[in-house]
């Protein structure tokens, strides 16, 4: 069950609050519609219950508010809006990423694609997928962790009569496992149809809590619709009739139609009588009471339904009727559609997953080999004409750094790649709909340090190995000497690209933006360089020769005395201007990221 209470979202300057004093429940077993007209506040209702929007209230999903729910995403599923994900990611790598958020095994993912209709597709990029195979896809993601609850913001919009019958076949059997199934709607008559319970709001407030026969008598008006060549004559006829018998009869013509009456307050065999009276022929005489009958339309709209023309599509799981062989729309009986076994219920160690979750977000497109092979041809051109000259020292050959550029193309592209890490997860929010899902964001951060870092090794090792290379094949073996400094050398170089893509990172995650990130990494060596250069510029009175052995006496430590060579490499290495920099920058960034990410409450 689902309870909220006094939900109430902050006001915007002199405008009233979206939701005030909103409460209402949603019991298990059912399906609730949230009905309201646009700008009512459904969809910041919904927000409030996953504390995603600011404001008052609280909502107690099986008596438990969210805050406290140690795996939400086994209690809560939700869809709001379209799959936030990236278009270039397949639609399997998309469910695989989030059953790594989720905490659950990635056969889930190859489960839910053939409940939904999509095990056909799962090869296909979100970008190409169709309204219907997208909002199928929103519910697979919905359903990943097996949750007791459904959310779902309008989720029949602008969706063909097949795709809302299967859609709702499809909530109509979570309800019918003991599930909560709550969703908004600003259509009446299709809560009427759908629904178990119907919960209507206005301008925030709770205007009526109905189950949905009490809803059908009170909150709808039932008439009848009529077909017939001479409409006008008919609608004189009722009309006259009502006056004369002092009955509440109200005729309208529909606009665009005119062949078409709809009557309020008369019923088909007074209709029928009139227009036998008056020797009107009628086409179609029909009650329709919630929506019981075809819906009027002023101009007919195909069915937006690319899908079905697609090769690799399963109609049969799509159409609740194409097995059947129906042709006169989908059937009540067919619409109940198969639910994806049930998780198992034992413990689970963590509700996430991030190392492997970031693992399959960096490598699930093709921006990371591109940027990679973008990164080695780059470095191959530059190196390659800077050993004709002979003035570069081996390490700026190696490293493809000429003097005029900032920092050389591998450490530029780790730190393209540290910026997409977080740039990419605030313009595709994949974890948008699902903050549930990630309860500890640290988590999260340690997971895309450890990968941007291991990233940017690779980078530079290959970007290394292909500038030695063709120097070599360029100029000869000669041209590329092994130097007797080259652990200190590779130590350097490592710090270099790590550093780089650590600050795109923390860059991006701060200003929640990728340009943010890539702009970090340049200031290093344009601003914080420079400035580090003019600190230390004058004399030095003061040496940290000894500093090995007074760090031994402070720590009560005996480590031998080979370690003291490589703790002052280290220390000279770190006090190099671009490795204070770099040092510098770190610490800022992540300090700016601690205080204004993890105190701010996540919505992603």
């Amino acid at each position: 069950m689902l309870q909220a209470i006094g939900l109430t979202s902050n006001p915007r300057r002199d405008l009233p609050p979206a939701v005030d004093d909103l409460t209402f429940e949603a019991r298990s077993g059912s399906v609730t519609a949230l009905l309201g007209a646009p700008g009512a506040g459904k969809t910041t209702a919904l927000r409030l219950m996953l504390e995603l929007e600011p404001g008052r209230g609280v909502t107690y999903f099986r008596g438990r508010p969210l805050h406290r729910i140690v795996h939400p995403a086994r209690e809560i599923g939700m869809l709001l809006g379209d799959v936030p994900g990236h278009p270039a990611r397949s639609v399997k790598g998309q469910l695989r990423m989030l059953c790594a958020a989720a905490g659950v095994p990635a056969s889930r993912a190859d489960e839910l694609l053939d409940v939904v209709g999509l095990g056909g597709l799962r090869d296909e990029r979100l970008g190409s997928l169709s309204l219907g195979m997208d909002r199928r896809l929103g519910l697979a993601s919905a359903l990943l962790g097996d949750p007791h609850t459904l959310l779902l913001d309008a989720p029949s919009a602008d969706l063909s009569p097949r795709e809302n019958s299967w859609l709702f076949g499809l909530l109509r059997a979570h309800a019918d496992h003991g599930g909560t199934v709550l969703y908004t709607t600003q259509d009446a008559k299709e809560a009427a149809r759908t629904a178990d319970h119907v919960v209507t709001i206005d301008e925030g407030r709770l205007v009526a809590d109905q189950d949905v026969v009490a809803f059908a008598r009170t909150r709808l008006r039932p008439r009848v619709a009529v077909r017939t060549p001479h409409a006008a004559r008919l609608a004189d006829a009722l009309s006259r009739e009502a006056r004369a018998g002092r009955r509440s009869v109200e005729v309208v013509s529909e606009p665009g139609v005119g062949s078409l009456l709809t009557v309020y307050g008369s019923s088909c065999p007074e209709i029928g009588e009139t227009a036998f009276r008056n020797g009107v022929l009628v086409h179609q005489l029909a009650d329709e009471v919630g929506d019981t009958g075809p819906a009027p339309v002023s101009a007919p709209v195909p069915a937006p339904a690319p899908a079905y023309d697609h090769p690799a599509y399963d109609h049969s799981a799509y159409d609740p009727d194409y097995a059947y062989g129906c042709e006169d729309g989908p059937s009540p009986h067919h619409d109940r559609g198969p639910l994806p076994a049930p998780l198992s219920s034992g413990p689970v160690r963590s509700p996430l997953r991030p190392l492997r979750y970031e693992l399959r977000r960096m490598f699930g497109i093709r921006t990371t080999a591109l940027i990679a092979v973008a990164v080695l041809v780059a470095s191959v051109a530059l190196a390659v004409p800077l050993a004709r000259t002979g003035r570069t020292p081996l390490s700026g050959l190696l490293a493809a750094w000429p003097a005029i550029l900032p920092l050389p193309p591998a450490a530029l592209g780790a730190g393209l790649l540290g910026a997409y890490s977080f740039g990419d997860e605030f313009r595709y929010p994949a974890l948008a709909g699902a903050r549930g899902t990630v309860p500890r964001r640290l988590g999260l951060l340690l997971a895309k340090l450890v990968v941007t870092a291991a990233a940017a090794l690779a980078l530079a090792f290959l970007a290394v190995a292909a500038d030695a290379g063709a120097l070599r094949l360029v100029y000869g073996a000669d041209a590329v000497p092994v130097p007797g400094n080259w652990l200190a050398l590779s130590a350097g170089w490592a710090g270099l690209t790590v550093g780089c893509a650590w600050a795109g990172l923390l860059g991006a995650g701060v200003f929640r933006v990728t340009a943010a990130g890539v702009t970090a990494v340049v200031a290093v060596p344009t601003l914080v360089v420079p400035l580090i250069q003019r600190a230390l510029a004058g004399p030095s009175t003061r040496s940290v020769a000894g500093l090995p052995g007074r760090l031994r006496e402070l720590a009560w430590l005996d480590w031998p005395r080979q370690a003291d060579h490589w703790l002052m490499a280290t220390f000279r290495l770190v006090a190099q201007p671009v490795a204070a920099a770099l040092t510098l920058s770190l610490s800022a960034l992540l300090c700016a990221y601690l205080l204004t990410g993890l105190r701010r409450r996540a919505r992603w």
